[in-house]
């Protein structure tokens, strides 16, 4: 049995197994990502309204949807990624939101409202948002990196990290090219899948992977590497304290590069028959009030959509680009959507990029 088979039965069997109280009126049921959310802010939520929260956590939106799709009324919030969004909602896997029941949302930055994922913002409210971006090295770099082109030039060889993950690998070299990310176009994906073996064919990719990068990038083992920057700022910070420590200069960087990137998005959504709509209603009032909202970005260091909760984060947070792009950088990245009806195709490409040698 495959790990992943582990944790979705493991989840069935929590799903049974729930107290008796959790299908009724005191509780909300919650599935959410690993360490995503501060113990501090649930424990506050059942202080003040008294409702008990039951959490099951995912590793995967592709889980997530898979228990969905099983078993939607078992949870009553839900926090996917904003392309499963538009997959949930075209399969009527979600219940619309009753917004007089969350006032918070006034909060919400207005660049983060009527989605592409979610055009009419009946079904979700943004939790936590980034960019996508290249993190470098400024002592391994021999200029300031403004471009995608960065990390498929041949000078750095063997000193870029990539993404092992076919639609942010696929979307910024789709963005490099002048294409959309979204493309569905076969000609502009080709180009792309090119682009990307010669880029391995040359060497110049020293690894794919993810959750590894960060601290790699901490210790010097590569140049480049293309990143969100929730974990971009992770290194940073652990950068930033090495060097103070050691009394040297920082040398991590992150920028969004000219060409425009993604805005990701992790939304909170309530599926369809959830057993507790009010209580889901009330929790996503809660996590969107600017004080609360707070208290989670200062735990999990992801951006915060809540205007009100930016300000209570300080200077410091307001001034840095990473957590807190300016409208400029804004403007030029888009929303990644839904694109299930050609994965087969990304698939095959996907195959094709991972094994060129």
């Amino acid at each position: 049995m495959t790990k992943a088979l582990i944790r979705l039965f493991c989840l069935a069997l929590a799903i049974l197994l729930l107290p008796t109280g959790a299908l009724g009126e005191g509780v909300v049921n919650v599935y959410n990502w690993e360490d995503y959310i501060s113990q501090e802010a649930i424990d506050l939520f059942t202080q003040e309204t008294g409702i008990t929260v039951n959490m099951m956590n995912f590793t995967t939106n592709e889980d997530m949807m898979v228990q969905l799709r099983n078993s939607s009324s078992s949870f009553d919030v839900v926090f996917p990624s904003d392309y499963c969004v538009e997959r949930l909602i075209a399969e009527g896997l979600l219940e619309p939101i009753d917004f007089s029941r969350v006032p918070n949302f006034q909060y919400i930055d207005p660049n983060l409202k009527n989605p592409s994922y979610d055009k009419e913002n009946l079904y979700s409210v943004p939790y936590m948002w980034g960019t996508v971006g290249i993190l470098y090295n400024t002592k391994l770099v021999e200029e300031p990196i403004t471009s995608w082109g960065a990390l498929f030039d041949p000078k750095y060889q063997n000193n870029v990290f990539m993404m092992d993950s076919i639609r942010d690998t696929m979307g910024i070299t789709l963005k490099y090219l002048g294409y959309a990310m979204n493309t569905r176009n076969p000609l502009e994906m080709n180009a792309a899948k090119e682009l990307l073996v010669k880029q391995k064919k040359e060497g110049i990719v020293k690894a794919y992977q993810v959750d590894e990068t960060k601290d790699k990038m901490v210790a010097g083992e590569a140049a480049l590497a293309l990143m969100w920057s929730g974990d971009a700022q992770y290194a940073i910070d652990i950068d930033q304290e090495n060097a103070e420590k050691n009394g040297t200069e920082p040398s991590l960087a992150y920028v969004v590069p000219q060409e425009g990137s993604n805005i990701w998005v992790d939304a909170m959504v309530i599926p369809k028959g959830a057993r507790n709509k009010e209580n889901a209603e009330i929790f996503i009032d809660f996590m969107s009030r600017p004080d609360v909202a707070q208290i989670n970005c200062n735990e999990i260091w992801y951006s915060t959509p809540n205007l009100e909760a930016v300000k209570l984060m300080g200077e410091d947070y307001i001034n840095n680009l990473t957590m807190n792009p300016t409208q400029e950088i804004i403007d030029r990245c888009e929303f990644f959507n839904d694109i299930e009806d050609v994965i087969p195709i990304y698939n095959a490409m996907w195959l094709e990029i991972k094994s060129a040698k």
